[in-house]
């Protein structure tokens, strides 16, 4: 929690409760399903929430903004995003229900009424949002193929609609065909914790 308060010291008393029990609740489901690598639970916070919570940093999503996090796995990065925008709707799918059980079940504990994780492949759903996030899915080229349908053309936030995604490594292969409209960030301009080097943000719009 440290890591959380270090970073965003303007948390409500809410909203530090509900980070604060990420851990223990993360600890007790992923005994059960294995959403986290066994080895690195006890970096939850660091590489899990605080990695997620980089997209808070690079945007400040507006009240009634609506987001998709697509693959979201246990519930990342959606969950510490519902935390951190409770005056916007997450809807948060994956294709492996015993994941989206971990997300429904730690949302439930800790009282996010604006988290909606649903067991769907990205391909079915076919609401609109104002943004898609997610964290290392699949390669940006797939990725932007099925969600396109997905973006709504209404604006509501100073950045225009589009996709933001939290990848490692050397992207520009991967960001070649929009070379011109993408913007990649370096998580490292945001936090100074080691294991941020060489991982990004990549913004599309729509």
């Amino acid at each position: 929690m440290e890591q959380i308060l270090k970073y965003f010291p303007e948390l409500t008393d809410c909203q530090k409760a509900q980070f604060s029990a990420l851990y223990d609740l993360y600890l007790e489901w992923n005994s059960k399903i294995n959403v986290i690598s066994r080895k690195d639970i006890e970096n939850l916070y660091e590489h899990h929430v605080l990695h997620s919570l980089a997209i808070a940093k690079a945007v400040r999503f507006k009240p009634g903004t609506s987001i998709l996090d697509f693959g979201t796995g246990g519930g990342f990065p959606g969950i510490p995003l519902s935390i951190m925008f409770p005056e916007c709707r997450f809807k948060l799918i994956d294709g492996t229900g015993k994941k989206v059980l971990v997300a429904q079940e730690v949302a439930k504990s800790i009282g996010l009424t604006n988290c909606n994780p649903v067991q769907l492949r990205g391909e079915e759903e076919k609401d609109k949002f104002d943004f898609v996030v997610s964290r290392a899915v699949m390669q940006l080229p797939d990725l932007m193929k099925i969600v396109q349908k997905n973006i709504s053309r209404k604006h509501k936030n100073a950045l225009p609609n589009g996709v933001i995604c939290l990848k490692g490594g050397d992207v520009q292969s991967e960001i070649y065909q929009y070379r011109n409209i993408a913007e990649v960030t370096d998580i490292s301009n945001f936090f100074n914790e080691e294991w941020f080097k060489g991982k990004h943000i990549i913004y599309v719009p729509a």
